[in-house]
């Protein structure tokens, strides 16, 4: 585990009384010091990637798309959950484990795919972030860059006053950006009983599987996956079966808790996206920058600067989280750490190079890294589903058959759904 994510001694030693049964503390106070790792994991799912796949699908297909996002969130709390429960049980993270387990060679492909993912990840968030300061404030699009490189480094600093301040802080911005969300769903109420028509009865139109897939790789992201088992990596250190299960029981509401709140918020994204510019006479909204544009003479501005806020906090806390799950990673695979300062720097450099100079458009280069990103969940999705069905790594806390059956199906259909998008692009 890295020394950079590891609780202070006070929170530890109440972790420890309540799972002990010697806490006299109740309620939300007795949960507390379990609360955090899943925050942290939840970030990746109201990224900046998720507003652009949202605000496209809403806009093209209205709430057409809306079960893909509910599933695709539905489908994280059952990965979030194996994960977390692998680094608990065994002491080592899903990185760790897969350099115990596999040849090298699978290891080093393994390693090279996800840091083209966590490029691409990266990549994203830096986009959206960049994208909210420069509809923001009255600065070019590489001083929001700047801007963007700065604020993500002060966030990241933060962990240097311990790893608890900084989940507070990314559970704060996730809170924001859910209580921004849930204003915006006033500023456009939809129409309830069509977002029930479309959840009660799925399908894909014509035309949008692309951002179907996108909106499956903006949702599930396999660098968090690698993230959250190293979370919960010996956090709270207990040897006791009945305390590992207790453990496992806090662990989970904690995922239940984050992840509620991402998937509301996710839903809510595409929801008011449908309800603000899926209307005849309104143009199809491809872009960021436009959705805010749009949603200024439709909804007033303050609605607008509420979207943009949202998209900067989302984009500033993801593209943080995105830096320890590449510190994470790293380590994990090939047992090599840098400094995560420069972890940072190696990551930004690309970023702001294509944001600056390529001349690309953002939103569109940000919906094709949500597209990658979908390629690397299999490097993810395999090992977990394979090391947490393993009796001699997990002992009592083992996949029963149906959670096994589960994790391979659903990793096998990810699979075909990458597939199919493949031969759909190059044809």
């Amino acid at each position: 585990m890295n020394r950079s994510t590891k609780l202070d001694t006070a929170t530890v030693n109440h972790a420890l009384q309540v799972l002990e049964g010697k806490s006299r503390r109740r309620g939300l106070s007795r949960m507390l010091p379990f609360l955090g790792p899943a925050f942290i994991a939840s970030v990746a799912y109201i990224d900046p990637g998720n507003f652009a796949t949202n605000v496209e699908s809403g806009s093209r297909y209205g709430m057409a798309l809306l079960w893909v996002v509910i599933l695709a969130s539905l489908s994280a709390y059952f990965v979030q959950i194996l994960a977390a429960r692998l680094g608990t049980v065994t002491g080592y993270n899903l990185a760790e484990q897969c350099r115990r387990t596999y040849p090298k060679p699978v290891v080093m492909g393994m390693w090279a795919g996800m840091e083209l993912v966590a490029v691409a990840t990266d990549l994203a968030e830096f986009i959206g972030a960049t994208i909210a300061f420069h509809i923001l404030l009255p600065v070019t699009l590489a001083d929001a860059a700047l801007l963007t490189a700065l604020a993500a480094t002060l966030v990241l600093a933060v962990q240097s006053h311990g790893f608890r301040p900084f989940e507070w802080v990314i559970a704060a911005f996730v809170g924001f950006v859910a209580v921004a969300y849930v204003i915006e769903l006033f500023a456009a109420p939809p129409r309830w009983a069509q977002v029930e028509s479309h959840l009660l009865n799925p399908g894909i139109p014509q035309g949008g599987l692309f951002l179907a897939v996108g909106i499956v790789g903006a949702t599930i992201m396999p660098h968090v996956i690698f993230l959250h088992s190293s979370l919960t990596q010996k956090r709270i250190r207990v040897d006791e079966p009945r305390h590992v299960r207790t453990l496992l029981r806090y662990e989970t509401w904690d995922i239940v808790v984050a992840m509620s709140i991402a998937t509301l918020t996710n839903a809510a994204m595409l929801i008011m996206s449908a309800a603000a510019f899926h209307h005849p006479g309104i143009p199809l909204i491809i872009g960021l920058s436009q959705a805010y544009h749009t949603l200024t003479p439709l909804l007033g501005p303050i609605a607008a600067t509420l979207f943009a806020l949202a998209l900067l906090a989302s984009g500033i806390s993801a593209t943080t989280v995105g830096t320890f799950a590449g510190q994470v990673m790293m380590q994990g695979f090939i047992n090599f750490q840098i400094p995560i300062w420069l972890r940072r720097m190696l990551t930004l450099v690309p970023s702001f190079a294509i944001v600056v100079f390529s001349g690309w458009n953002l939103t569109q280069i940000l919906l094709w890294t949500q597209v990658l990103i979908s390629f690397g969940l299999p490097l993810a999705l395999v090992p977990l589903a394979d090391f947490t069905s393993r009796r001699t790594l997990m002992g009592s806390f083992v996949n029963p058959p149906t959670i096994r059956l589960t994790a391979w199906s659903f990793t096998v259909l990810l699979a075909i759904l990458n597939l199919i998008l493949i031969v759909g692009m190059l044809r």
